[in-house]
């Protein structure tokens, strides 16, 4: 009988398959031992007011699927990165403890109102020797950099960058794993845009595909989905947020509605390409929710009252889960 439940032994089998021949993780022991002393701290009294702080893994950007052991060419999934660095730093007021799985190069917490190339915008040399910030940037800098510095100095924040499929899944299975224990207190809010497709890592060439050798055909394997695994035997006790983008607004509450029953998440955030920035719909058993930007406040994002919506949503799961 397969040891998840819930799942076919074929479903069983290629999730094994695909971490057992995937390229092992660099630094994974240090990625390891830095993720255990992040957890210990905040799920320990020492997390603030004499009780451990809620964890929330939140996962951002795009996965590339590599067509070459040593890779020059990759197939990408689109993601700025922008909601989940939105979403960080309001979990971060929240009171959360975050560990922030992103995608290298992306949008990072605290620096969306900065240029899109800050270092050569905010920065000048007035005197062809000393290097200060523009005044014009001087408040977004300051910003960004106090509550970053902030945040990370107090604990509630950790960074850790991926670029491949491989990377990703590797490190949200550890990530999964070590927040186990925490439980209820726990969240995953998996905002990442992950890959369909790969090429199996043993069925790829190891060095550059030749462009003189004619059309290129390549056929691509389904990833493993994760989720069911994460849901029933990584984290079980977790409260988890999925998300399902769609250019066809027609099939989103649909899609999004399939996905919170077969991979039995706690909700699911349903957003369409055009209007992702203005407004989605939370897809729970409870109901769908609709969540937009206040109207009439410029400065306002749609993660501000999603990830209040949120927040909530977890303290009740909480409570229930203590009763």
């Amino acid at each position: 009988m397969s040891s998840i439940s819930g799942l076919e032994e074929v479903v069983e089998d290629e999730i094994n398959s695909f971490f057992e021949s995937s390229p092992p993780l660099k630094n994974m022991d240090k990625i390891i031992e830095t993720l255990n002393r992040f957890t210990e701290l905040n799920s320990s009294s020492q997390g603030g007011n004499g009780q451990g702080r809620r964890i929330v893994c939140v996962t951002s950007g795009g996965t590339t699927v590599p067509l070459e052991q040593r890779c020059v060419r990759y197939i990408d999934n689109f993601s700025s990165g922008n909601r989940g660095a939105a979403s960080t730093e309001n979990f971060v007021k929240a009171g959360y403890a975050v560990i922030f799985l992103y995608r290298r190069g992306t949008c990072q917490p605290y620096c969306r109102s900065l240029p899109d190339d800050p270092f050569l915008e905010c920065f000048e040399f007035p005197d062809k020797t000393n290097i200060q910030v523009h005044t014009s940037h001087l408040e977004a800098v300051k910003s960004a950099v106090m509550d970053q510095q902030t945040a990370i100095a107090e604990g509630r924040l950790l960074k850790l960058p991926f670029s491949t499929i491989y990377e990703y899944l590797q490190m949200l299975r550890l990530i999964a794993t070590g927040l186990k224990d925490v439980g209820p207190c726990s969240m995953f809010y998996l905002a990442a845009a992950v890959s369909d497709f790969y090429v199996p890592w043993n069925s790829m060439t190891e060095h550059k595909i030749e462009s003189g050798s004619g059309p290129l055909d390549i056929r691509l394997a389904q990833v493993p989905k994760m989720l069911s695994v994460l849901r029933t035997i990584w984290a079980p006790k977790a409260f988890c947020i999925s998300f399902k983008l769609e250019t066809d607004s027609k099939i989103l509450i649909e899609k999004a509605t399939k996905a919170l029953g077969k991979y039995k998440v706690h909700a699911v955030v349903a957003n369409e390409l055009s209007s992702r920035k203005e407004q989605v719909v939370v897809v729970s058993s409870s109901g769908n929710v609709v969540v937009r930007c206040d109207s009439g406040e410029p400065e306002s994002i749609v993660e501000d009252n999603l990830i209040r919506l949120i927040v909530d949503r977890h303290s009740t799961y909480i409570k229930e889960s203590h009763t």
